[in-house]
């Protein structure tokens, strides 16, 4: 099966706002012969989806049920549902407008879409051009060279934080580098390497706007490096310790997102394990991501049963020894980083002891007293939440994250604006300030410390694997630098080409005897499954079938045995047949005139050629007699009049 055939558009509209599906959009709106108007009943929706207000997606929905949904009905263009119709109709007579209205028809878009127009696209140059983009992709041997670093912005157990720019596209990225030396002094390498799957992990498919992922990752003789989403707007510790505690609804803000956050992690069975507001950074804007998943952890074929995290945010069950535990971890996590935005500190570091032991012991025992200026609702979130039996704890029951996104408490939110990051922030950190230590109080590492250390062949062999690109997030990062710039360049100089090509051919055929030229597609390729465009010129004795370069393919007609009679049905287009002695060709075009008198012109060529053929065999015959050896040379001689 070819890999056009294997692509399918689930793949395409998985990654919709990326490369693939803008070069399926320009082929659909500049190439497609036949007008895809579902595309654009498609944009609308998403666009209806991503509105904050019930006023605005009223007014959108009103635009959408007139432009396409009645226009297609009446016009009888598209065979769209009797129960689509209805769903929305529904809901308009009660002037009801929720985000999902136009789930049902979604559904049906992609259904028609990934029929004729998405075969077409697969067929088409755009698709070729996707192929040549995606090749680039697999390709990328990233080094240091580039990436433009700029100024250190963080410093972990294994090396420091910087921005960076990447050179061929100019978008900015943080840069984790971690040494492998202090790796290696740390017996680290377990670590650092679950890192690389954590991320990868999260960052793979849908985006999540609540943490930060991963685009690449490479490594150098001496480093390990993640290219990551650049926060730079600092962490909820640091504007904790210059704001003052938060009150409820400044942290049902911070709270909402990294529930999205935390979901989006248990959807893929990772449990997080280091939940604190020093992990919660935030943007320019002042949204929040969840970050460092050094020691988050696979728990889709084992439960891990490590006492690690921060304490003071470890779960009971994570902090009893030998107990095997999975989410539940998380959720126990987030209600003392909660308490913490409203109060300060941990609930189980009562007089800011840092005695790990009294904290451990607290958090196994004590009963959390909580203060009376909480809401009721406030009370009962934490309460769920703060439960040592797993139980009983909300978000362990057998919901997840529903079960804490369904709490009074977040009464009244709206989950899909909050994943659209549609609600204000809080707190916007201020332009141009670090919002965070100051490079000079980070810290720097101490040379000494590895200065014995040595990397043997065997210690580099550990990260053999660790190079990596995620597809989807290349493809983000292309589509909103340099890809417009690109495409329109590529449009111009194939344009450019193409009629210089024919310029030529136009040229060099007014003189000769040509029959017939033009573009026509030939069913080809390794495993005869895809179409591919050829400029074609038709001679009596010969077809010549010329790529974009390298010499042509010849199809003299001696080696033809029959062209079919009509046009022939083959992988849903009307098509010429033309049979081989050895194997056969497959030709069709878009313009079924323009096809018909291809095929007119073939069949004639073919029978003046083998009129041709036969009175050169009977002169032959009458010359040389009719022995099998004279037979021999007849052919001989025939082949070769037929050539000259």
């Amino acid at each position: 099966m070819g890999i056009r055939s294997r692509i399918s558009l689930e793949t395409l509209h998985k990654v919709i706002v990326k490369r693939r599906y803008l070069l399926f959009k320009d082929f659909c709106e500049n190439v497609s012969e036949v007008p895809v108007p579902e595309l654009r009943f498609y944009e609308e929706i998403k666009a209806y989806e991503k509105l904050e207000t019930v006023e605005e997606r009223l007014k959108l929905t009103r635009e959408i049920y007139d432009n396409f949904i009645m226009k297609e009905l009446l016009s009888h263009t598209h065979d769209y549902s009797k129960e689509c119709l209805q769903h929305v109709q529904k809901h308009l007579l009660k002037n009801d407008v929720p985000v999902s209205l136009f789930e049902p028809y979604i559904e049906e878009i992609y259904n028609h879409l990934r029929d004729e127009p998405f075969k077409k696209f697969l067929e088409s140059e755009k698709y070729t051009r996707f192929c040549q983009w995606k090749n680039l992709e697999l390709n990328i041997q990233l080094t240091m060279n580039d990436f433009s670093v700029h100024r250190i912005i963080g410093r972990g157990g294994f090396g420091e934080v910087y921005g960076c720019r990447k050179a061929d596209t100019g978008k900015m990225y943080a840069m984790k580098c971690l040494d492998k030396k202090r790796i290696k002094m740390k017996q680290g390498e377990t670590l650092a390497l679950n890192e690389r799957i954590m991320l990868s992990l999260v960052s793979t498919g849908q985006d999540c706007p609540f943490i930060v992922c991963m685009t690449y990752a490479f490594h150098t003789p001496d480093k390990l490096c993640f290219i990551l989403d650049l926060m730079n707007g600092g962490d909820l510790h640091y504007h904790l310790s210059q704001h003052g505690v938060f009150n409820e609804s400044e942290m049902k803000f911070y709270a909402a997102e990294v529930i999205l956050g935390l979901e989006h992690m248990h959807r893929r069975y990772i449990v997080y394990r280091d939940l604190k507001p020093a992990n919660i950074l935030l943007d320019e804007h002042g949204h929040v991501r969840i970050s460092d998943l050094g020691l988050a952890c696979d728990f889709s074929k084992k439960k891990p049963h490590a006492s690690v995290g921060t304490h003071g945010y470890m779960a009971p069950e994570v902090l009893s020894k030998g107990t095997a535990y999975d989410s539940s971890a998380d959720w126990f996590s987030f209600g003392c980083m909660l308490y913490k935005l409203l109060k300060g500190h941990s609930p189980f570091r009562q007089h800011k002891t840092k005695d790990k032991h009294e904290i451990d012991r607290m958090t196994l025992t004590m009963n959390v007293e909580l203060p009376d200026s909480f809401s009721k609702e406030l009370k009962s979130l934490l309460e769920g939440l703060l439960q040592r039996d797993v139980d009983k704890r909300l978000g362990c029951k057998g919901n997840g994250s529903d079960e804490v996104k369904d709490h009074p408490f977040f009464g009244g939110i709206d989950w899909q604006q909050v994943y659209h990051q549609k609600y204000t922030p809080p707190l916007i950190p201020p332009r141009g300030e670090v919002n965070a230590a100051d490079a000079f109080d980070i810290g720097s590492f101490d040379e000494e410390d590895t200065k014995g250390i040595k990397l043997t062949d065997a210690d580099q062999e550990l990260y053999k694997n660790f190079p990596l690109v995620i597809s989807e997030r290349w493809q983000a990062e292309v589509a909103e630098t340099v890809f417009e710039t690109i495409n329109f360049e590529a449009d111009k100089a194939e344009h450019k080409k193409k009629a210089k090509q024919k310029k030529l051919f136009d040229l060099d055929e007014k003189e000769s005897d040509c029959i017939l030229h033009g573009y026509i597609k030939k069913l080809g390729g390794p495993w005869t499954t895809s179409w591919q465009m050829r400029y074609a010129k038709l001679y009596p004795n010969r077809l010549e079938l010329h790529p974009d370069s390298a010499k042509p393919e010849m199809v003299f007609m001696d080696q033809v045995e029959e062209v079919s009679p009509e046009l022939v049905q083959v992988k849903n287009e009307q098509c010429i047949v033309v049979r081989l002695r050895e194997g056969k060709v497959v030709l069709t075009n878009p313009d079924e005139i323009g096809l018909k008198e291809w095929l007119t012109s073939l069949k004639s060529a073919h029978k003046i050629s083998q009129e041709l053929l036969g009175s050169m065999a009977k002169k032959a015959g009458k010359i040389y007699g009719t022995d099998s050896n004279n037979l021999n040379r007849n052919a001989i001689i025939a082949r070769n009049a037929n050539g000259n």
